[in-house]
């Protein structure tokens, strides 16, 4: 499997713009992709370079820890396919999903964490 970085974190949190603010003052995040996800819907996704922290609105069980929260790997077009392959080999069940920007596949570890797989079109 090519894995090229660490793409993003996603965080449940409490209070969104609060978030961003804070993310901004303390990080240099700045919010991208505004015109595709753009409020009240999630993610509000924050990035400074290759850097990003996606921010999730509570949804059920809020808090840390809550389910939805994740990393993302990048990879390439041909790593993206290669990987899909892969998984489905070792009957590992990945859910494909198009967010516009980018296309991504998600899976669970062992220990149910969620891990998402992430190419982009420019990079592949």
């Amino acid at each position: 499997m090519r894995l090229a970085r660490i793409d993003h974190v996603a965080l449940v949190v409490g209070d969104v713009d609060r978030s961003v603010r804070w993310y901004g003052e303390v990080l240099g995040l700045r919010r991208t992709y505004a015109e595709v996800w753009s409020d009240p819907q999630d993610p509000v996704f924050l990035a400074h370079g290759p850097v990003g922290v996606a921010l999730l609105r509570p949804r059920g069980d809020a808090g840390p820890g809550h389910p939805r929260q994740h990393f993302a790997v990048a990879t390439d077009e041909p790593g993206f396919r290669e990987a899909r392959e892969r998984l489905a080999a070792l009957g590992i069940a990945a859910e494909e999903q198009d967010h516009t920007v980018c296309r991504s596949l998600y899976f669970r570890d062992p220990d149910g964490h969620l891990i998402e797989l992430v190419t982009y079109p420019t990079q592949g």
